[in-house]
């Protein structure tokens, strides 16, 4: 068999062997500090995705000062989740208290007066089946009632976690709102001191179009999901009035569907899902007919009011969407999920733009 020898000079050695280190504390680096580059990603995202409200508000102002109005628009923002997150969690969780603790009247007014229980339990060697069935249900019902105070406080430790993230966000997304567009000047002017102006151009024109494919995408996400909400909102109202049960469920409702259809594809059926269980402990009949008017209004909204506001923006393939989101949702969660779409628009920018940086480049070295 043929051998070959082949000789390496120790400079080379070490230097692959240092680069293999190299990659290896860069991973490590990210590994420990994922939550934090995390964090840091999720407010410049929200950064970006404020400003065109901070736009509006200038306009609005008649002055040009960019730091004010992003904190208009930073203000206007925090208010609003404020408002929805106080309106909603109190009526999912009075609704679903309320609702375990029904469940035993519950049961004995509709199945529970159905023979056919025991007679089947027979078949089984239970002679009361239809006792023991309500007596797991008092027993679960008086358990989750009574437990959901020590529930609440053995979670105090997640919760205050979540929390201590979502406030490091909250500041983070006011300082890169305020700060950012000065950091960006400082740098672009640092990078042309060392390189010609075409590329530089390039660069900027690149970091531009990625910042207007986040604002745009979360712009028009918003004005759809505000309709979506609307609509459910009124809906819920008029169900109200013909099943009648309390129309003060009808804001909570429109806030919920709001909220869910920010994420992605599947976040009006979660909506959906959620809304039709709220209702069903109201008016049966209410969460019926409210899962179909809902598919209906879904199609119509899909098929003519979506793409006639948000105009296919990002002009991507539905495939690549669904591979986007469950990448997204799988690697980062519920963020992930949000954050998708608009990530794999900047992608296809980045890929876009690559001739156009690679001409550039061009250009520089034949000028120099």
């Amino acid at each position: 068999m043929y051998k070959k020898t082949i000789e390496v000079d120790t400079k080379t050695f070490v230097r692959f062997w240092l680069v293999i280190m190299g990659f290896g504390l860069v991973g490590l680096f990210i590994w420990k500090a994922l939550t934090g580059l995390i964090i840091v990603g999720i407010a410049i995202f929200l950064a970006i995705a404020i400003q065109p409200l901070a736009g509006r508000v200038q306009r609005l102002l008649k002055k040009d000062n960019s730091s004010l109005s992003s904190v208009v628009a930073y203000g206007i923002v925090i208010i609003i989740l404020g408002l929805i997150m106080s309106v909603i969690v109190p009526v999912v969780i009075d609704e679903s208290v309320q609702f375990v603790r029904q469940l035993p009247t519950t049961f004995e007014s509709t199945i529970g007066g159905w023979d056919g229980i025991n007679s089947f339990g027979q078949t089984l060697g239970i002679d009361n089946l239809q006792g023991e069935i309500l007596t797991a249900i008092k027993n679960f019902s008086n358990n989750f009632v009574g437990d959901f105070g020590n529930i609440l406080v053995s979670s105090v430790g997640a919760i205050a976690q979540i929390a201590t993230n979502v406030i490091l966000v909250l500041v983070l997304t006011l300082l890169f709102a305020i700060e950012g567009p000065a950091i960006l000047k400082q740098f672009w002017t640092t990078i042309e001191g060392k390189h010609k102006n075409s590329t530089v151009r390039a660069w900027q024109r690149l970091a531009q179009r990625i910042a207007g494919v986040i604002s745009t995408y979360v712009s028009k996400q918003v004005t759809v999901a505000v309709l979506d909400g609307c609509v459910v909102a009124v809906a819920i109202l008029l169900l109200s009035l013909i099943c009648g049960f309390s129309g003060s469920l009808a804001l909570p409702m429109g806030l919920i569907s709001f909220t869910f259809y920010l994420i992605p594809m599947f976040g009006p059926i979660i909506g959906c899902i959620l809304i039709s269980a709220l209702l069903l402990f109201s008016s049966p009949l209410a969460a019926i007919i409210f899962i179909v008017f809902y598919i209906i209004y879904q199609q119509i909204e899909n098929n003519f009011i979506a793409p006639k506001i948000q105009g296919d923006a990002l002009n991507l393939p539905t495939a690549l969407i669904l591979t986007a989101i469950v990448i997204g949702m799988y690697m980062f969660g519920l963020v992930g999920a949000i954050i998708a779409i608009p990530i794999a628009g900047c992608i296809k920018v980045v890929l876009e733009e690559l001739p156009n940086l690679r001409e550039a480049e061009r250009i520089e070295q034949r000028a120099n």
